[in-house]
């Protein structure tokens, strides 16, 4: 009995690519499972003034904590919209999206180097550093700058206008302590 010429429907016998594709849609979906959930940052109800002044840095500091993740793909995708115009800086910004995803939003252990646990903030600066300098590089100056401003000024406004008594208030939910995967297990 010969098999040519016909395509197998088992899914044992995808191959290393089927199984590598297959992987891949479960880490993007576990790994975007850890952002926090877009109606409950964007609840209108949890929007107010602070009394005190001073209360807008805690709000910023705890809202920057907890919605890690979500500032992470807004500063991005206003960063990716920004470079429309440039095909350069947008080559080397899809390449640098292909890092921040795997580095970064699809990780479902720590990144370890030399030995060594990186820690989940220090791997988001890094990316956060090498993808503006390579981005300046391209000579698309402006259009990141003004992204980028773009992007901090909606994130601090919302970080303290956004109140954070209804957020949960252990550091493992905030993702002080843990990285995207571990935190998106224990939600």
């Amino acid at each position: 009995m010969t098999t040519y010429g016909t395509i197998p429907t088992s899914s044992s016998t995808q191959g290393p690519s089927g199984e590598y594709i297959s992987r891949a849609k479960e880490r993007i979906k576990a790994g975007l499972g850890a952002r926090r959930p877009w109606k409950l940052m964007f609840n209108f109800r949890s929007f107010n003034f602070p009394s005190p002044f001073r209360e807008v840095f805690g709000r910023i500091r705890s809202n920057v904590a907890y919605f890690r993740m979500n500032y992470a793909i807004v500063m991005l995708l206003i960063l990716f919209l920004s470079l429309l115009w440039h095909p350069i800086s947008l080559i080397v910004f899809i390449i640098m999206m292909a890092a921040w995803l795997f580095l970064y939003f699809l990780r479902d252990e720590p990144l370890v180097l030399f030995g060594k646990t990186v820690d989940d903030r220090v791997v988001l600066i890094v990316l956060a550093v090498v993808t503006i300098v390579l981005l300046f590089l391209t000579h698309a100056t402006v259009n990141i700058l003004v992204a980028l401003l773009i992007g901090v000024v909606l994130v601090v406004v919302h970080a303290g206008l956004r109140k954070t008594e209804d957020l949960s208030v252990d550091e493992e939910n905030t993702g002080l302590l843990t990285t995207p995967a571990a935190s998106s297990s224990s939600t």
